[in-house]
């Protein structure tokens, strides 16, 4: 009875993901993309010894390397690493030939058979594609560096503390170590004490480190009065809640404070509108939901009332018509960057905040992504299949048996409004690595945050509704096999 059961149970849901998925208008874009097999995820080579065999061989007819759904395995780890558009090999190949038959020409001379930008060109063409995704003028997007340099660097220019007057720097009480670590840093660099110009935000309410946006304004209220700098996420990386964008922004703007955002998770993951929203600054990194490889090149927005030039070119003491930053020779005019001057007047906008020439091996591959966004239709289409998909995925888990559902919970917010394409889970004490273990065998690939939180997050761009049932399935035979 208790199988027959179960085996309803998923059945229903099959049912619903395959009318669900045949509705997806977006379904074409998984083809756009290259994701890993059951066996893939399994092997320590980068190619099977049957695939070496056929390369190695004459056969004219090599065993044809398996890509149908029933062998891909199940990737639902986009919020810490997208997978690879099959257009980035297509675009690094056109860049390596560039390189190859062009060498130093490359940075100047346009090829006519090539989609791609010349190099000097490359970090503007890159903030065109993404300045929509962020919703910001493209002048406002600078493509450059990583994301935690970009902080930095944002911080060096707008975090100004007067030990006597507004010093401190808000930010969330599980903030990302590595954002933590910047705060820290930026606070001693100005010969002050983290013990007492850091302050962290920390819901007295909630177990599950969710923050409201009243707890946010409340500390925000406390401390206004010697405030310099909040830095706060978009979507927080552990538990996947949302946060207000905008009215936290305005809230902080009312009491004169300058805020930063970190959009690692929420860029090319929710609707953003950064201009309108009147957001101060934002940096992210481009790995994630924007799949552009590993460590990719990183990005920044600077509202155009902060990066404002008022000098030419010709002015004797450029320095005098913008603000305090950290300058590089990119970051110059182009009419005289390689002019080799040492009068530093920077682009307008963002660009004048870039320091080295930017990878172009980088921005190829991040950019040959970027068109996969346009051919969704932006973010705002690819947010209706999210909620979609994220709604189905929790539906999903609230069929478990009782039995399943006793040893785990969701801590991501429920309101769709206040989440993004994550679920977090967290399971109870003990569990979290025999799952992940488990999750190897049956070819699931979701990433855990230890000591017991796994997040999954099913991305519009390449993951179906059927893999939220198929990710169900597996989480309850896991947390099942834990207890035998």
């Amino acid at each position: 009875m208790g199988a027959s059961t179960d085996q309803s149970r998923f059945s229903n849901l099959r049912s619903q993901a395959e009318v669900l998925d045949g509705d997806d208008v977006l379904r074409h874009l998984r083809d756009e993309f290259r994701i890993p097999s059951k066996a893939d995820i399994k092997r320590t080579t980068l190619e099977d010894q049957q695939q070496k065999e056929d390369r190695n061989s004459n056969d004219p007819d090599p065993a044809p390397i398996p890509t149908d759904e029933t062998t891909t395995c199940t990737y639902l780890c986009g919020n810490s690493l997208g997978l690879q558009p099959k257009r980035t090999a297509t675009r690094i190949n056109q860049y390596l030939q560039t390189w190859s038959t062009q060498a130093v020409q490359g940075h100047f001379k346009p090829l006519s058979d090539s989609p791609l930008p010349t190099w000097l060109d490359a970090d503007s063409r890159a903030a065109k594609l993404m300045s929509p995704i962020v919703g910001a003028d493209e002048s406002e997007v600078a493509v450059m560096q990583t994301l935690t340099a970009n902080l930095h660097l944002l911080m060096s220019a707008f975090y100004r503390p007067d030990p006597n007057g507004k010093h401190k720097i808000i930010l969330e009480n599980k903030a990302f170590p590595s954002d933590h670590f910047a705060v820290l840093s930026q606070i001693r660099q100005h010969g002050l004490d983290p013990a007492t110009s850091m302050v962290t935000i920390e819901s007295p309410y909630s177990e599950d480190s969710l923050l409201t946006t009243y707890d946010i304004q409340s500390v925000i209220s406390k401390h206004a009065a010697d405030t310099a700098l909040i830095l706060l996420p978009g979507i927080q990386y552990y538990t996947g809640q949302l946060l207000d964008i905008p009215t936290i922004t305005a809230f902080a703007h009312k009491h004169d404070i300058f805020i930063i955002w970190d959009l690692a998770h929420a860029v090319g993951n929710v609707p953003l509108h950064l201009h309108d929203w009147d957001v101060d600054a934002a940096a992210w990194c481009t790995y994630k939901y924007l799949n552009g490889g590993p460590g990719c090149i990183g990005g920044m927005f600077i509202n155009s009332r902060n990066s404002l030039v008022s000098t030419t070119i010709a002015d004797p003491e450029p320095e005098r018509g913008y603000g305090k930053r950290l300058s590089g020779w990119w970051g110059n005019d182009k009419a005289t960057r390689f002019q080799m001057e040492t009068k530093f007047h920077p682009v307008k906008g963002a660009a004048g905040f870039q320091l080295s020439n930017p990878s172009i091996l980088d921005i190829t591959s991040l950019s040959a992504s970027l068109e996969v966004f346009e051919l969704a239709g932006g973010v705002s289409a690819l947010r209706e299949k999210s909620m979609k998909l994220t709604a189905f995925l929790e539906q999903s888990l609230s069929a478990l048996s009782e039995d399943a559902k006793k040893l785990f919970r969701i801590i991501t917010p429920s309101d769709p409004d206040q989440r993004g394409a994550q679920l977090s889970i967290l399971l109870d004490d003990g569990l979290l690595g025999p799952i992940m273990k488990e999750f190897e065998k049956i070819g699931i690939v979701v990433d855990e945050r230890k000591p017991n939180v796994i997040r999954v997050a099913p991305s519009p761009l390449y993951n179906s509704f059927a893999e939220c049932v198929t990710f169900a399935e597996g989480l309850e035979a896991a947390l099942l096999a834990t207890q035998k």
